[in-house]
């Protein structure tokens, strides 16, 4: 197309004579086929449009561009078989194939190719004009225009060397930054070049006519496939990202987490204005993922008033830098007071009674009037600052103790001084409460609630209880505590109402009056409480003393009650020993009846029986039955087991009893007693005369041994 511009000057005859060359390529390939398949002869490999098309072009040669012919050792055997005179017209063939080829300079372009044109000269010799590297007009050089996929005649390789290059992947999740190597200068006032309507940079003609910069682009490349002119155009993805000295991070898709913001800074467009800390939000711009609309619209480069919430944003680094900070969160039984740096003009909406600052509305610099309740809110912390106010009641000890909040913690126990003049320490606590509304006034007023301790509550409480204690003793404040603290709460409740604060109530802590005092004081109450305590005894000893008499008149009481007693159980038991003596007498005299009755009774009996045994046997016969009965019923012996005696002066009775009684012994049986006299046998004493006398054997009739 360039050499026939180059010869007639017009492109529309360029364009003919391509397309005329075109056609008689055609034919001359068809011919050459046709005529082949008229001879008949042994198959061979036959050229199609797919084998011209995988003819590959070098694109560092400077040579002509042939194509190549394909072969195969099959294709050679079937040559080698064919008659001798078809070899001349495969021949030919070949060269009206190959002639259009070579000198109708055909370049075949894949499907994902890009071709970059290359043109080494031009027959007027033209050339690119100063400063330019991409030729628009013919000019000997890169050339703006690339090839598409599909065959492209008229590009002969002693004019032009074309380059395939891939095309363009942006993968998905990344973005591709894009560095023009032409174009206009960027004005001094910006660092990237401007966005141009030029496809996605995939018209290269476009981006330089359309007033393109060189350098650094604003645009960038989302995901997609784009046939880029690598010439004109240097992309910058995550995979290239280190060797151009880039972090491949940054060449992603730019996420803000769920609970944070992002906090944008911009590198490009025109200055803040003065007094200003922040450019101001600006519409139109799709959260800074359309960098020339924010330009175009009036942004400033630096920290931005808007910030990016939660979700994923194409951002071009080189135009954006983003910090991620947390959500700034309101804890409960908080308020959190906005003072904004940046916004419209002050316009106070505090009243006229309210003269001790400025409360504007929400987006004026200053404090804002509504103050922001419990929760997450996504605030820009670099251009705003919260101060968090307590809702609930707040205790503040002028003591060595310190709450929660830290309030208090440079508060010390106050030291005041007595009408007599005596120094002594004070321990208050104050209990405050501030209202959600009322809490920007006070931050207003006092700044934080720090300073509302330290510049307000301190001194007010403070000098109060100095004052009220020169009025007093160290004893009369001490002894009118209750008095001297319901005073002190009517006092400052009114003191810091002023301030917009309520005050709940105040308590006085722990005295210390001076050491002296209280040892004087403790002194006399020791003695008085030892005063007491002596009467305190006395009055125990006395009634001690009454108590023993009242005991002993009770113990002897006692006593008299057990005499009674025992007279009357004595008397009892007197009437009833005559009782039982009467009861016993008239017993034994009845025993004694019956017994003198029954006696009488068996004397009859016996006398009756003797009666008839003596009229039945006689006296002397009934008298022998019961002598003989007697003797039988109890054992009388009538004739002794032994017998001493003597005889004519001899004293052998005595031995021969002797060793009669031994021999019994010995012939007695096993258990079986001794011979027992039924009385006493009287000893035998010799006579003078060697006689000896025996006493007579006495019976005893009346029962007895």
């Amino acid at each position: 197309m360039n050499s026939f511009q180059s010869s007639f000057g017009k492109r529309k005859q360029n364009k003919l004579a391509r397309f005329a060359g075109s056609v008689v390529a055609s034919l001359a390939i068809a011919g050459s086929v046709n005529y082949a398949n008229i001879a008949k002869a042994t198959p061979t490999k036959t050229f199609t449009t797919n084998d011209i098309a995988s003819v590959s072009v070098n694109p560092t040669q400077q040579q002509p561009i042939v194509a190549q012919l394909p072969s195969s050792n099959t294709q050679y055997q079937a040559m080698q078989m064919l008659p001798g005179g078809l070899i001349p017209i495969i021949v030919l063939g070949g060269v009206i194939v190959f002639v259009p080829l070579f000198f109708g300079g055909l370049v075949v372009i894949g499907e994902r190719e890009v071709g970059i044109v290359v043109r080494k000269f031009t027959l007027s010799g033209r050339g690119l004009p100063a400063g330019r590297l991409i030729a628009l007009n013919g000019e000997a050089g890169l050339q703006a225009d690339t090839l598409a996929p599909g065959w492209h005649w008229g590009y002969w390789p002693w004019q032009y060397s074309v380059r395939k290059e891939s095309v363009v992947v942006v993968p998905q999740g990344e973005i591709a930054l894009i560095v023009a190597a032409d174009g206009a200068s960027n004005p001094p006032e910006r660092i990237l070049g401007k966005i141009v309507d030029c496809d996605n940079f995939q018209d290269a003609r476009k981006f330089l006519t359309h007033g393109g910069e060189k350098g650094r682009q604003m645009g960038f490349l989302t995901a997609g496939t784009y046939r880029i002119n690598t010439a004109l155009f240097k992309v910058i993805m995550a995979s290239n990202a280190s060797a151009h000295g880039m972090n491949p991070e940054h060449l992603r898709v730019y996420s803000v987490s769920s609970d944070k913001v992002g906090i944008v800074t911009t590198l490009d467009g025109l200055p803040i204005a003065g007094g200003e800390i922040a450019g101001p939000t600006i519409a139109g711009h799709d959260n800074f993922q359309n960098g020339q609309k924010f330009i175009d619209a009036g942004g400033r480069r630096g920290l931005q008033e808007q910030i990016l919430l939660s979700g994923s944003w194409n951002l071009n680094p080189w135009f954006v830098q983003v910090e991620q900070v947390p959500m700034t969160e309101i804890p409960i039984g908080y308020v959190g007071v906005v003072i904004s740096f940046v916004g419209q003009a002050q316009e106070d909406v505090s009243g006229a009674a309210f003269t001790h600052g400025n409360l504007v509305n929400q987006g004026h610099k200053g404090v804002w009037v509504e103050p922001l309740y419990p929760g997450k809110h996504p605030l820009n912390s670099r251009i705003m600052k919260i101060e968090l106010v307590p809702t609930t009641n707040i205790v503040l000890n002028w003591s060595g103790r310190t709450e929660r909040h830290s309030y208090d913690a440079k508060l010390a126990s106050l030291t005041v001084r007595s009408r007599d003049g005596f120094a002594f320490d004070l321990e208050v606590a104050q209990i405050i409460h501030v209202g959600a509304l009322d809490a920007p006034k006070v931050i207003s007023r006092v700044g934080s609630m720090q300073n509302l301790v330290d510049h307000v509550l301190e001194p007010t409480i403070g000098n109060y209880f100095r004052n009220s204690a020169q009025n007093c003793t160290v004893l009369d404040f001490l002894t009118a505590r209750s008095e001297r603290q319901a005073e002190a709460a009517e006092y400052i409740k009114v003191a810091i109402r002023a301030y917009d604060v309520q005050a709940i109530d105040t308590l006085i802590g722990d005295i210390q009056p001076p050491a002296t005092l209280m040892q004087t004081q403790t002194d006399r109450k020791i003695a008085e409480e030892q005063r007491k305590t002596y009467e305190v005894q006395q009055a125990a000893q006395t009634q001690r003393q009454q108590l023993v008499r009242e005991t002993a008149l009770a113990d002897i009481q006692q006593e008299m009650v057990k005499s009674e007693q025992s007279v009357h159980i004595a008397d009892l038991k007197a009437q009833a020993q005559i009782k039982q003596a009467n009861g016993e007498a008239e017993g034994t005299k009845l025993r004694a009846m019956a017994d003198a009755e029954g006696i009488r009774a068996t004397g009859n009996a016996k006398a009756e029986t003797y009666r008839s045994g003596v009229e039945a046997l006689g006296p002397q016969g009934y008298t022998a039955m019961q002598l003989m009965q007697i003797i039988g019923d109890r054992n009388v012996r009538l004739i002794p087991d032994i017998l001493v005696g003597g005889s004519n002066g001899s004293t052998n009775g005595l031995v021969d009893g002797l060793l009669s009684l031994i021999l019994w012994n010995q012939t007695a049986k096993p258990g079986e007693a001794l011979p027992t006299p039924l009385h006493p046998q009287p000893i035998v004493k010799p006579q003078p005369n060697g006689q000896s006398t025996i006493p007579p054997i006495v019976v005893d009739f009346t029962g007895d041994k």
